[in-house]
């Protein structure tokens, strides 16, 4: 999880929303990280799960990523739920609540869904109180500015 806190300080350094995210092969070793880039690539796709899992897709040469582990800070969004289930993510694990846009346990639960192909295991809270700083510590600087 302190790879994806890199990354999302990363990313509020390039002044996109601070959220990291880092796959891990089944070795242990880490394949592919990312942070958020909507803004630097206009693409409202372009969350920090979306990168980290479209480089580790292309590492494997494969659209899924069985037995792989997904490390977020930000509880996914639906959109991004959806992508870690149709990549069968094995683990997910994740910082911060995300109460407005969440997609995991909060909002529309993605993984509850029966239209859901694969449920990861999910962990939630990890390293949550940091990524929720870094996310208030951002959006208080905005505001003030």
């Amino acid at each position: 999880m302190q790879l994806a806190l890199e990354e999302a300080r990363d990313a509020a350094a390039r002044g996109e929303v601070p959220v990291g995210a880092v796959v891990v092969a089944p070795s242990g070793r880490v394949v592919a990280q990312a942070g958020n880039r909507t803004r630097e690539l206009n693409d409202p796709s372009a969350h920090a799960e979306m990168l980290a899992l479209r480089a580790a897709c292309a590492q494997a040469g494969s659209e899924r990523l069985p037995d792989h582990d997904l490390y977020v800070t930000l509880e996914p969004c639906p959109m991004c739920a959806s992508v870690i289930s149709f990549a069968r993510i094995r683990r997910l694990y994740y910082g911060a609540s995300d109460p407005k846009s969440g997609g995991v346990a909060q909002g529309a639960r993605v993984f509850s869904h029966p239209q859901c192909h694969h449920v990861p295991e999910v962990y939630d809270g990890i390293a949550g109180g940091e990524a929720e700083a870094l996310l208030k510590q951002f959006f208080a600087a905005r505001r003030s500015d």
